[in-house]
């Protein structure tokens, strides 16, 4: 695909999608939290547990006042509630001792977060910091490749084809508009393809 056509599609996907995320957030640290969650887990069940969470624990200093056990009673029904609450208690850690408190804003220094891996640094980056980034989950990995955007094997690798592909003001919204796009029509199983807003524009559609 030439980058003209992908810009076709990120803006045809703007005519259909917000540009930020479904996850409800007030700090960078609450993103970071609400991010770290979102693994395998739906938005809506996020914000749910997030709700209750941050009326009391919504800084790095107040999270460190409970336990893991306490944490992952919170967080149980998000699922792998062992691994996410030991990865919240370590970047808030790393947070107060390394960063005063306050949420780092570089993509380099986010990396540095216990538990902070590429794709949750780029999320943060992007949407608390609005910096240009993007994001390569299950969901923008699928549908890039699906929609031949960019032809990868791996998540890395999708991740530099699409900043290749894509205009650098178009990282981050593009980020969200894919994942929307993913939920909503060209899902894993049994995608929509006849209702799908860029089906003209789809080079795995129009050969099939």
């Amino acid at each position: 695909m030439i980058k003209s056509e992908a810009k076709r599609i990120i803006e045809v996907l703007s005519c259909h999608f917000q540009d930020k995320p479904a996850l409800n957030f007030t700090t960078p640290y609450e993103l970071l939290v609400a991010v770290i969650l979102s693994a395998q887990c739906t938005d809506e069940r996020v914000n749910k547990v997030t709700a209750v969470l941050f009326e009391k624990y919504n800084t790095p200093e107040k999270m460190l006042t409970l336990t893991q056990q306490e944490l992952e009673k919170y967080i149980f029904s998000c699922g792998f509630y062992h691994n996410k609450a030991s990865h919240i208690l370590s970047a808030s850690k790393d947070i107060v001792k390394k960063f005063n408190g306050q949420v780092p804003s570089t993509l380099l220094e986010l990396q540095t977060l216990a538990g902070v891996g590429r794709k949750t640094a780029n999320v943060v980056y992007s949407v608390a910091f609005n910096g240009n980034a993007i994001a390569v989950d299950t969901h923008v990995f699928r549908v890039s490749n699906r929609i031949a955007l960019v032809t990868e094997k791996d998540v890395y690798k999708t991740e530099l084809a699409l900043m290749k592909i894509l205009d650098e003001e178009d990282w981050s919204r593009a980020h969200h508009y894919l994942i929307y796009l993913g939920r909503t029509f060209c899902k894993a199983k049994n995608p929509n393809c006849s209702s799908c807003p860029i089906e003209n524009l789809c080079k795995k559609r129009i050969k099939r």
